[in-house]
């Protein structure tokens, strides 16, 4: 099983930026992916920003060229760069990962509250 602890949450001021935190049980060289999704009130949970092992990333237009993901390998950690921000980027994030493309997104963090105010 993987576990998964995210930091980093919490109140920022719009045009404000935050780093999120994501520790691994795992080393995450062995995992297919890892990403960060998103759930705000009432809405649906989305992806943000994913890589894969290889390195490649992606990002959702609504986020593209604002959030940036990145690894340390040797630290079984993973990171959510948010700049820019929005009042609609409010949200509970959650650090997940794929252990294989056959199993999809299937472990998830506890999640880390992230506020966008004046």
């Amino acid at each position: 099983q993987v576990q998964l602890v995210e930091s980093g949450g919490g109140l920022v001021q719009p045009g404000g930026s935050l780093r999120l935190s994501c520790v691994v049980s795992k080393s995450i060289s062995s995992i297919y992916a890892m990403a960060w999704f998103r759930q705000a009130p009432g809405n649906e949970r989305e992806l943000v920003a994913s890589i894969t092992n290889g390195g490649t990333t992606y990002y959702p237009d609504s986020v593209k060229g604002r959030f940036t993901i990145s690894r340390d390998n040797a630290k079984n950690m993973v990171f959510l760069q948010m700049n820019s921000l929005k009042p609609e980027d409010a949200a509970v994030y959650y650090c997940s990962a794929r252990r294989a493309w056959t199993l999809g997104f299937t472990y998830w963090g506890q999640g880390t509250q992230v506020t966008v105010s004046s």
